[in-house]
């Protein structure tokens, strides 16, 4: 009832006639079974061949080959931790902790991870997470590089995309600078943003579906990371058992993470470069490229 509603702990101690230290203790134990149960269910790390299932998804849906997965990190609102100075204190005056994401093309959640100070940029949180560490250590399985439809040269690794937050590399995928864009570079900033939003769209059904992250959590801070990522488990349950019939919803309150400024790799850039040569090529085009950075 509370992830679904957000109802206060005074409310559900008349609710449910029970006192709001053992409401909040049910909520504690509760998502930490949840996350228990359903983590490996619907949570766990992809294997070789689920990876290339999940770019035929990305290539059909968001018309970007070799495409894994979309990285983005959101603030959870949360109420300020005893003595915990401004350490939660993000760059828009609230307290929060940081999920950073990675959702396929179906909406669902591949990797999350729950805690980081509100202080903390996309990018450092990036670094310290598991996933990062995977990622840079070449720990995540992910499919050998495979030329582009429609191409013979050259084979082209599987990376993530992101916003300007993250880093540039060989398998992660940013946007141009905005200063000096050619027509080539807009291009590929608009098929990146068509795969990447995918990210925002899978929590804004998160925070439609489970009310609690509407307001800040009431909750001590272990205990609200603990909902939050019983929310994310279960929004996965829900939709591999709903199905994926979607209505398109960017709305949600979940604040963007602070941006700072990262430097990329030289493979990085060359992989980004070859990219946006595909997408201008008569292999890569989508008939309506050139209308849409118009716009």
């Amino acid at each position: 009832r509370y992830l679904a509603t957000g109802q206060s702990l005074a409310s559900l101690h008349y609710s449910f006639l029970k006192g709001k230290s053992t409401a909040s203790l049910i909520i504690r134990e509760t998502c930490v079974a949840l996350w228990d149960v359903l983590e490996s269910a619907v949570m766990s790390q992809p294997t070789t061949a689920e990876w290339m299932d999940i770019a035929d998804v990305f290539m059909q849906t968001c018309h970007f080959p070799n495409c894994v997965g979309a990285i983005d990190g959101k603030h959870i609102r949360v109420l300020k931790p005893i003595r915990s100075g401004s350490r939660f204190s993000n760059y828009k005056k609230y307290f929060s902790v940081v999920l950073l994401a990675v959702s396929d093309a179906n909406y669902c959640f591949r990797y999350i991870d729950v805690g980081a100070y509100g202080i903390s940029s996309d990018s450092a949180v990036f670094a310290h997470s598991l996933f990062g560490r995977l990622l840079s250590s070449n720990s995540l399985e992910l499919p050998a590089p495979q030329i582009l439809p429609g191409t013979t040269y050259p084979a082209m690794p599987y990376v993530f995309v992101a916003d300007e937050a993250f880093a540039l590399g060989g398998n992660m995928m940013r946007p141009f600078s905005s200063r000096e864009l050619t027509t080539e570079r807009r291009v590929f900033n608009y098929r990146l943003t068509r795969a990447r939003r995918v990210v925002e769209c899978a929590f804004g059904i998160l925070v439609n579906k489970w009310r609690f992250l509407h307001a800040p959590i009431p909750l001590k801070i272990d205990t609200a990371i603990k909902a939050v990522k019983a929310a994310c488990v279960l929004h996965n349950f829900v939709r591999q058992r709903d199905g994926f019939n979607f209505e398109d919803t960017l709305s949600h309150t979940l604040g963007p993470t602070q941006f700072t400024v990262v430097r990329g790799t030289a493979h990085g850039a060359h992989v980004r470069d070859h990219f946006a040569r595909y997408f201008m090529s008569p292999e890569g085009e989508l008939p309506w490229q050139m209308e849409a950075i118009e716009m």
